[in-house]
């Protein structure tokens, strides 16, 4: 799976689509401090709107393949001004969050990391699950297995040796 560093401002959803993406129960949880974990550096909404503490993101994307810049559908302005992400020298995707949530405009927060220069955007529920799928399906590389796919596969290996047939 390709590491991946997730930035947007406070109360984007990064820490929520960091739960869903790790598979956890979805729960409110403010970042203090940058969080790595196995395949997502879940980082604090505060670096990217405090100019002094920006520049450590470079640094942190450097730990990741792909950079994840998320906006909430709910936000009433883009941190992320036109054509930032040709700044990376990594991959650079779009993320559309809370896309379900009252007052949500996920066509415009799309627009705007087009203008930023996302050229593949995502648009996730990270509560109901929707969108996530796809966002690991991006992010998986030939010969990864999930967790959950290793469990199933279990399962069915399981069902097969037990000498039962299963319907």
């Amino acid at each position: 799976m390709r590491k991946i560093v997730l930035m947007g401002r406070s109360e984007a959803g990064k820490t929520t689509l960091t739960q869903a993406l790790r598979g956890e129960k979805i729960h409110y949880h403010k970042t203090q401090y940058v969080s790595h974990f196995d395949v997502v550096v879940d980082t604090p909404g505060e670096y990217a709107q405090t100019k002094g503490l920006a520049h450590a993101l470079a640094l942190y994307s450097y730990e990741a393949q792909v950079v994840g810049l998320l906006v909430g559908a709910t936000e009433p302005y883009c941190l992320f001004p036109p054509c930032c992400a040709s700044q990376a020298n990594r991959e650079v995707i779009g993320i559309v969050t809370k896309i379900h949530e009252k007052g949500a405009d996920p066509a415009r927060a799309h627009r705007w990391l087009e203008l930023a220069g996302c050229r593949r955007i995502f648009h996730v529920d990270s509560a109901a699950g929707e969108g996530v799928w796809a966002l690991l399906d991006y992010l998986r590389e030939e010969g990864d297995v999930l967790p959950w796919e290793r469990e199933a596969s279990d399962n069915h290996s399981n069902q097969a040796g037990s000498g039962h047939d299963s319907l």
